[in-house]
């Protein structure tokens, strides 16, 4: 046998070494691994000693951590409470009033927008609804007048919507959602003036934005 061929024999054979003891140490060490007892969660110890701010005008103080009470994780206050609580009313009395126009209107477009604020107004509840229910909020409190609110239309003017036909009706429902919006812009700027919740702020906001759009959009149809 050559120089050549038993070089390249005892290359192949150094090969074989190294993966073998490459194997056998991974082993090794994978078994010790195994072998060896994981260290456990441990148990909750003393308290810690952390420093609580004090308030303007007054020194922090050390206490234990046992001693402090949890934050209060909740951003919203009363005034976010009643705005969602009671628009989801004022937005009920908007869909029925929306909701005579597709077999009362006259104008093709009061009918059309008349279907688009229905639309838009039942989806408005849903995320109103799912707000109150995450904070395990009730939809309605007794100690609300829902008569009272801006734009809130009486019991005598949606009958006499409801028994209007054709151009009479496109008249008053125009006439009456105009005052309803503009109420519920009023209702949408208190919630942004005294609220605190910033996901209540948004909705107040793109409400007003929505609200104030489709009153020019009532205007321009010239209808009463």
């Amino acid at each position: 046998m050559d120089r050549r061929r038993w070089l390249t024999l005892g290359g192949v054979v150094v090969a074989l070494l190294v993966t073998t003891g490459a194997i056998a140490l991974a082993r090794s060490g994978g078994e010790r691994s195994a072998s060896t007892a994981r260290p456990q969660a441990s148990h909750s110890g003393p308290p810690a000693t952390v420093i609580v701010p004090g308030k303007p005008g007054e020194s922090a103080k050390v206490t234990d951590s046992d001693q402090v009470a949890p934050l209060d994780a909740s951003t919203y206050n009363a005034v976010d409470t009643a705005f969602v609580q009671m628009m989801i009313a004022h937005h009920r009395q908007a869909i029925a009033m929306a909701d005579l126009a597709p077999q009362r209107a006259g104008n093709a477009q009061v009918r059309n927008l008349a279907e688009r604020m229905s639309i838009a107004q039942k989806i408005e509840i849903n995320v109103l609804e799912a707000w109150l229910e995450e904070r395990r909020l009730p939809e309605n409190n007794p100690a609300h007048n829902h008569a009272t609110m801006p734009g809130m239309q009486t019991d005598a003017a949606i009958a006499a919507l409801t028994a209007a036909r054709g151009a009479d009706f496109d008249k008053r429902f125009v006439t009456m959602m105009t005052a309803h919006h503009e109420g519920a812009r009023v209702m949408a700027g208190d919630v942004l003036k005294g609220g605190s919740d910033q996901r209540v702020n948004e909705i107040a906001n793109e409400m007003a934005v929505e609200q104030t759009s489709e009153i020019r959009r009532m205007r321009d149809l010239k209808v009463t």
